[in-house]
């Protein structure tokens, strides 16, 4: 039987994203910053992430509050050994309608095919741009390019589709690559989404002056690929659509800074070591690890995921001020962006 839960501003829990690790194998400057995660970086320790088995009981208790949506990411959640086993344990839950996964598609050659056979829907690839000089330096990883491409297209085969590709746009560092962005989504049969830089966490070296608006972005879209608005879409979806008018395709933008969405936002967040959060832009978390392992029922485990869920007023986003701002955010590496 399904209760929904719902918060102080009328929004449902029916969205849930699941880190699986705070490692990864880039340092995008955005994100994972190699001044502060470098060599000497303390990691989690692996016995300190949720099991498997722990996550899917977290999941399978709020698909009694309508959860229906789950995505993985990480850090980089290919890092983590057998993640294909908890693709399929989720896949298996009752009530799940879609799971995905975001990656920054290095190790998708290896392991789409496991995915997509275990039971994931579709994956959405980190790709800041196409021009290799500008990848590497946005990445900061020896990586190639034609590595997350492969990706890529190793989802495409599998069928993880719709495979889309989020950009992170920062005025004067990729937004001359918009274009080409634009070009290869509607060459490959991949839907970009092109993300406002965000002032996630402390570490990021966000600048109001970085951001390129959505308004910005989709004039120079619409110049060289005319767009029109796609109508409608799921509850609690975060980009705004958009397709080609010749048919070649359909691209998104996400506008947390300059249009915020905090009022349909429907989307918790679960650490890798079972903290919930009801932000990406939270301060702190509450602790699921401690019911899981200390003998808690599922009731116990609902009663307090309803009890944070119902108290929350978050709009972060909405509120965005230099009081705000100067608060002690989790970083976005640790809750998944």
């Amino acid at each position: 039987m399904t209760t929904r839960a719902i918060d102080q501003l009328g929004r449902a829990l029916t969205d849930l994203r699941v880190s699986v690790t705070d490692r990864c194998n880039f340092r995008c400057t955005y994100c994972m910053p190699r001044e502060r995660f470098g060599p000497d970086h303390a990691f989690l320790e692996r016995h300190e992430l949720l099991s498997f088995e722990e996550i899917a009981t977290v999941v399978r208790v709020l698909t009694g509050f309508g959860l229906r949506k789950v995505r993985l990411p990480g850090g980089e959640p290919l890092v983590r050994r057998d993640l294909p086993r908890l693709v399929g344990l989720i896949a298996a839950l009752d009530g799940i309608d879609d799971l995905a996964l975001t990656t920054n598609g290095s190790l998708l050659p290896r392991h789409a095919d496991a995915l997509a056979e275990a039971g994931l829907d579709r994956v959405s690839v980190s790709l800041d741009s196409v021009d290799e000089r500008v990848f590497a330096a946005m990445a900061d990883t020896s990586v190639p390019l034609r590595a997350v491409l492969d990706g890529i297209e190793a989802a495409l085969a599998a069928g993880l589709t719709p495979v889309k590709a989020n950009a992170v746009i920062r005025r004067g560092v990729n937004d001359d690559g918009i274009v080409d962005l634009a070009r290869y989504g509607r060459e490959r049969g991949v839907v970009v989404r092109f993300i406002e830089f965000m002032d996630v966490g402390r570490t990021n070296g966000w600048r109001l002056d970085e951001v390129v608006p959505a308004e910005e972005l989709l004039a120079r879209l619409d110049e060289a690929f005319p767009l029109e608005p796609v109508d409608g879409g799921p509850e609690g979806q975060v980009a705004e659509r958009y397709r080609y008018r010749d048919g070649g395709g359909e691209v998104g933008v996400i506008t947390s800074v300059s249009q915020p969405f905090c009022g349909t936002c429907t989307r918790a967040r679960l650490s890798a070591i079972g903290e919930l959060f009801t932000c990406l832009f939270a301060v702190g978390g509450t602790d699921l690890r401690a019911a899981l392992r200390d003998g808690g029922t599922d009731g116990d485990l609902a009663a307090i995921v309803r009890g944070v869920w119902e108290a929350r007023t978050d709009r972060y986003s909405e509120l965005r001020s230099g009081a705000t701002r100067d608060l002690p955010r989790v970083e976005m590496s640790y809750i998944g962006g």
